[in-house]
C-alpha cells in the first residue's frame, strides 16, 4: 500500500533517504527555508511537488502536517541511464516502453502489465503529467508494476533525444498521413516505443523527434484504439518479430 507521510523532518528525510516518493504536496503561501528546503531537494530527486491550499492538506492529513505532505509510491523508480547499459551488457536488445501523458491509472496499469508480457525492459514516464504508482494502477496491472522497471524522467524530450544517441530507434505511434503501418517497421532492433495520450496523442515535438511514426491499421474509420489496447497490439507485434527465427 501507498503510504501518506507528512511534516517537516519526515518528508525531507524520507526524500534524503531515497524512498520512492510519488509527490509533494506544499502548502500555498508558506515562505522562508522550509520552502526552499523542499524546493531543492524535490528537484534534486526529480520528484513533482505541487503547491495546495492549506484546505486540501487539512483534508489529506489528520494531524500536524506542518506545510507538507508527500505520496511514497509503490515501485522504486529507476533511471534509464542506468538500465538502458545493464540491458545491452546482459546481451539483449532493449525494447522501451515510453509513455507520453498518460494520466489514468487502470490505463497506465494495463499498458505495464502488457509491457511485462511483451519482455519490455523499461517503463519511461515523465516526472509531471503521468499516472501515479498507486494502488489502483498496481491492480489494473495484476501486479506487473512490482516486477517491471519504471523510469521517470524530468524532461520526454530529452530522454528521447539521450535513447538515440545511445543507439536506439524511437518509434511514435500516430494516426497522421506520414505513419505507415505499424507492421512495417522494424521493430527487431534497439528500439523505444512511443505512445501518446487518448485525445491529444503524442507531443507533436516528438513526433518530430521521433525515427519513425507508425499507426495502427484499422478495417473501419470508427475511434482509435484505446492507449492500452494499442500498447498491447504494439508491444505484440514486437515481440513476434522477435520471435521469428
Amino acid at each position: 500500500m501507498s503510504n501518506l507521510i507528512y511534516g517537516h523532518h519526515p518528508v525531507v528525510e524520507a526524500i534524503r533517504s531515497g524512498k520512492p516518493v510519488e509527490k509533494v504536496f506544499f502548502q500555498q503561501g508558506i515562505r522562508g527555508e522550509l520552502e526552499k528546503e523542499i524546493r531543492q531537494l524535490t528537484k534534486a530527486h526529480q520528484i513533482p511537488m505541487q503547491v495546495v491550499p492549506k484546505e486540501k492538506l487539512n483534508k489529506l492529513v489528520r494531524g500536524n502536517h506542518q506545510g507538507v505532505a508527500a505520496w511514497l509510491a509503490l515501485v522504486e523508480y529507476q533511471d534509464i541511464e542506468n538500465v538502458l547499459p545493464f540491458v545491452f551488457e546482459q546481451g539483449n536488445v532493449p525494447l522501451i516502453l515510453v509513455l507520453d501523458g498518460i494520466t489514468d491509472v487502470r490505463n497506465f496499469g494495463a499498458i505495464c502489465r502488457s509491457a511485462e508480457c511483451a519482455g519490455v525492459h523499461a517503463v519511461v514516464v515523465p516526472q509531471s503529467g503521468a499516472a501515479p504508482a498507486n494502488e489502483e494502477a498496481m491492480k489494473a496491472s495484476a501486479g506487473a508494476l512490482a516486477r517491471i522497471r519504471i523510469c521517470r524522467v524530468r524532461s520526454l524530450f530529452s530522454a528521447v533525444e539521450w535513447l538515440q544517441q545511445s543507439g536506439v530507434q524511437v518509434v511514435a505511434t500516430a494516426l497522421t498521413g506520414q505513419s505507415v503501418p505499424l507492421f512495417e517497421a522494424d521493430l527487431k532492433v534497439p528500439v523505444a516505443i512511443l505512445m501518446g495520450a487518448e485525445g491529444e496523442g503524442v507531443h507533436p515535438k516528438l513526433l518530430r523527434m521521433a525515427d519513425q511514426v507508425v499507426k495502427i491499421p484499422q478495417a473501419t474509420d470508427f475511434d482509435s484504439y484505446n492507449v492500452s489496447v494499442a500498447a498491447g497490439i504494439a508491444l505484440y507485434e514486437a515481440q513476434r518479430q522477435r520471435l521469428q527465427p
